[in-house]
Protein backbone atom coordinates (compact mmCIF):
# COMPACT_ATOMS: atom_id res chain seq x y z
CA UNK A 1 0.00 0.00 0.00
CA UNK A 2 1.73 3.28 -0.73
CA UNK A 3 0.18 6.57 -0.14
CA UNK A 4 -0.33 9.19 -2.51
CA UNK A 5 2.77 10.69 -2.90
CA UNK A 6 4.15 7.56 -3.69
CA UNK A 7 5.88 6.12 -0.47
CA UNK A 8 5.07 3.06 1.13
CA UNK A 9 2.57 3.51 3.53
CA UNK A 10 3.09 2.66 7.89
CA UNK A 11 2.65 -0.66 8.39
CA UNK A 12 3.09 -1.95 4.66
CA UNK A 13 5.47 -4.72 4.61
CA UNK A 14 8.90 -3.57 2.72
CA UNK A 15 12.13 -5.29 1.25
CA UNK A 16 14.89 -3.12 1.65
CA UNK A 17 16.94 -3.89 -1.11
CA UNK A 18 20.61 -2.97 0.74
CA UNK A 19 19.72 -5.00 3.52
CA UNK A 20 18.02 -7.97 1.47
CA UNK A 21 15.74 -7.58 4.25
CA UNK A 22 11.66 -7.39 4.70
CA UNK A 23 10.33 -4.97 7.72
CA UNK A 24 7.18 -3.46 8.36
CA UNK A 25 7.11 0.31 7.59
CA UNK A 26 7.02 1.99 11.14
CA UNK A 27 7.93 5.49 10.06
CA UNK A 28 8.60 7.50 6.92
CA UNK A 29 11.47 10.37 7.73
CA UNK A 30 12.13 12.57 5.10
CA UNK A 31 14.28 10.57 2.33
CA UNK A 32 13.69 7.20 4.84
CA UNK A 33 12.06 4.59 6.38
CA UNK A 34 12.47 3.45 9.87
CA UNK A 35 12.09 -0.66 9.18
CA UNK A 36 11.24 -3.07 11.74
CA UNK A 37 11.61 -7.07 11.21
CA UNK A 38 8.12 -8.73 11.30
CA UNK A 39 8.69 -10.97 13.86
CA UNK A 40 9.79 -7.73 15.72
CA UNK A 41 13.24 -6.64 16.82
CA UNK A 42 15.62 -3.82 16.33
CA UNK A 43 14.62 -1.42 13.81
CA UNK A 44 16.70 -0.40 10.88
CA UNK A 45 16.83 2.48 8.94
CA UNK A 46 16.48 2.56 4.86
CA UNK A 47 16.90 5.04 2.34
CA UNK A 48 13.27 5.08 0.30
CA UNK A 49 14.77 4.77 -2.93
CA UNK A 50 16.17 1.40 -2.16
CA UNK A 51 13.19 -0.08 -1.02
CA UNK A 52 9.77 -1.46 -2.48
CA UNK A 53 7.09 -3.26 -0.98
CA UNK A 54 7.56 -7.00 -0.43
CA UNK A 55 6.31 -9.80 -2.84
CA UNK A 56 4.95 -13.14 -1.73
CA UNK A 57 8.33 -14.18 -2.58
CA UNK A 58 10.17 -11.98 -0.67
CA UNK A 59 8.27 -13.08 2.48
CA UNK A 60 8.95 -16.56 1.78
CA UNK A 61 12.58 -16.36 0.89
CA UNK A 62 14.40 -16.34 4.29
CA UNK A 63 12.41 -19.07 5.49
CA UNK A 64 12.83 -20.77 2.82
CA UNK A 65 16.60 -20.30 2.94
CA UNK A 66 17.00 -22.11 6.32
CA UNK A 67 14.77 -24.74 5.46
CA UNK A 68 17.32 -25.31 2.85
CA UNK A 69 20.42 -25.29 4.48
CA UNK A 70 18.59 -28.18 7.37
CA UNK A 71 17.41 -30.19 4.65
CA UNK A 72 20.84 -30.20 3.37
CA UNK A 73 22.66 -30.92 6.33
CA UNK A 74 20.23 -34.54 6.98
CA UNK A 75 17.85 -32.16 9.00
CA UNK A 76 14.04 -31.26 8.77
Amino acid sequence: MTDPDGSLAVGTLAYDTGRQRVGVVMEVYGSRYILRPVQGGCEWDAVRDTCRAATVADQIAPGLAERNLRSSRGGL
